[in-house]
């Protein structure tokens, strides 16, 4: 769950809420929270980020989504993400997480103006801090959608296909400590998302009850359990099902 940053809802008010979900549903897994909500959270509520994340993952909080990472370069934040944390923030709020116990995910975001070297200097950021905490449990990069958003009036070229496989395939070698990198059919589409096990990744996320961003933007790629299994078979590998933290596998 992620939702936006919300100055009149204090950490009280999301104890509750994660606290009223594990009564109900004590076997679900909550991943919960971007950076820049634990942030917003925190300041909203005149905490530290350590405190608040504590606090969180007291009230039911199993672990932590990689959004809001876009590109980790300021240089491309101060342009793009104003209202967003900068790289040191958002690295700070994974970092705490990791130290406290949780899993973590990272994501990138590119075709937002950014420069090879801007994405490069993502991937070391997000490679160094693995090599400090071993906190990450994957890796999903996608590209920039354009159609309907704030963003998209900067008429950047739009990163085609291509470029998804080849930014896949370098993630892979560049990120020789993360287990896994995901292929993102939400954002690339089934085919593509299909190729992009042969360039790299070793996962291609889930079906989703709901999904509003993406969705806002354009894009409405849909799927079922069945199709996955599918793709992942015709690409030449056996499907697995797997759990938030990748420590459970069924064979499907």
């Amino acid at each position: 769950m992620q939702g936006g940053l919300h100055p009149d809802l204090k950490i009280d008010w999301h104890e509750r809420m994660l606290r009223g979900i594990k009564q109900r549903f004590p076997k679900i897994h909550l991943h919960c929270y971007s950076a820049s909500e634990v942030l917003a959270i925190a300041e909203y509520s005149e905490l530290n980020v350590r405190d608040t994340i504590a606090r969180l993952r007291d009230a039911g909080l199993d672990s932590i989504p990689g959004g809001g990472a876009e590109i980790l370069d300021d240089e491309v934040r101060h342009k793009i993400a104003r209202l967003k944390c900068l790289t040191d923030d958002w690295l700070l709020v994974h970092r705490t997480a990791h130290q406290l116990g949780m899993r973590t995910t990272a994501t990138m975001m590119f075709g937002v103006g950014e420069s090879f070297e801007h994405r490069v200097n993502h991937l070391e950021a997000v490679y160094r801090l693995q090599e400090e905490t071993g906190g990450f449990t994957a890796f999903i990069p996608w590209s920039f959608q354009p159609a309907n958003t704030a963003l998209g009036g900067r008429r950047w070229d739009e990163a085609t296909a291509v470029e998804y496989l080849k930014v896949l395939a370098i993630s892979r070698l560049y990120l020789s400590n993360f287990l896994n990198v995901q292929s993102s059919w939400v954002t690339q589409g089934l085919k593509v998302c299909q190729m992009g096990l042969r360039f790299g990744g070793n996962d291609v996320g889930s079906v989703m009850l709901e999904e509003n961003v993406v969705r806002a933007a354009g894009v409405t790629n849909c799927t079922t359990e069945e199709e996955l299994r599918r793709i992942i078979r015709d690409a030449g590998f056996r499907p697995a099902q797997r759990d938030t933290l990748y420590r459970t596998y069924f064979l499907n």
